[in-house]
């Protein structure tokens, strides 16, 4: 039946879309409630997610320069001995070094990635790779002076640390301004590195 003029309608059109509209307007209701539903507790995580503390990183990197200076200062002065040795050298600057670093590029992650600026909220699986690194040539390190394999295999050992050292302050040195470290630890490093490195070829040379 039409009602009105030219202007009316069906009224039975009008209430078979009313019939198939209703149902399909609620299962859009439902269905984006429920997906809201299962976003929303996710959006809270990622929003509330407490920032990592940067200081056990940092008071670690202290202790890793610290171990690190020591041990150079003592290869500088046991290489120009008789016999020339580089034990301590060995032992402190990659030994415990390489240790230290694996205990913060590894376990404490959050906590260094945040002292530099780089912490995402998530577990970065490459950083750890880094710290596992670091622990490989730490535990040779010890293990060549443990098993006193000589002057050779301390330097060759020196000489990684340092080369690897030395190639991260090139990299800093051409990499974008934005993504370079700060002048203090890249001078640090820098220094560190060539040290190392320097130590490392006298120790071959022997």
């Amino acid at each position: 039946m039409r009602v009105g003029g030219g202007g009316g309608f069906d009224t039975r059109s009008a209430l078979l879309t009313h019939r198939v509209g209703l149902p399909r307007l609620l299962t859009h209701q439902i269905v984006g409630s429920a997906a809201r539903a299962l976003v929303r507790p996710y959006r809270r995580a990622v929003s509330t997610d407490t920032a990592a503390d940067p200081r056990p990183s940092l008071i670690v990197m202290i202790a890793t320069y610290v171990a690190g200076g020591i041990g150079v200062f003592l290869g500088f002065s046991t290489i120009m001995s008789t016999p020339p040795s580089l034990t301590w050298a060995c032992l402190l600057a990659v030994g415990a070094g390489g240790l230290l670093s694996f205990i913060r590029h590894s376990l404490l992650h959050r906590s260094d990635a945040a002292r530099m600026g780089w912490d995402y909220g998530k577990r970065n699986n490459f950083q750890i790779e880094v710290g596992l690194a670091n622990l490989a040539w730490g535990l040779v390190a010890i293990l060549v002076v443990v098993m006193d394999a000589g002057i050779a295999a301390e330097g060759a050992v020196i000489a990684v640390f340092g080369c690897y050292l030395t190639a991260v302050a090139v990299m800093n040195l051409v990499a974008p301004g934005g993504q370079r470290r700060a002048l203090g630890p890249g001078i640090a490093i820098s220094v560190f590195g060539l040290c190392l490195l320097f130590l490392g070829i006298r120790g071959l040379a022997v």
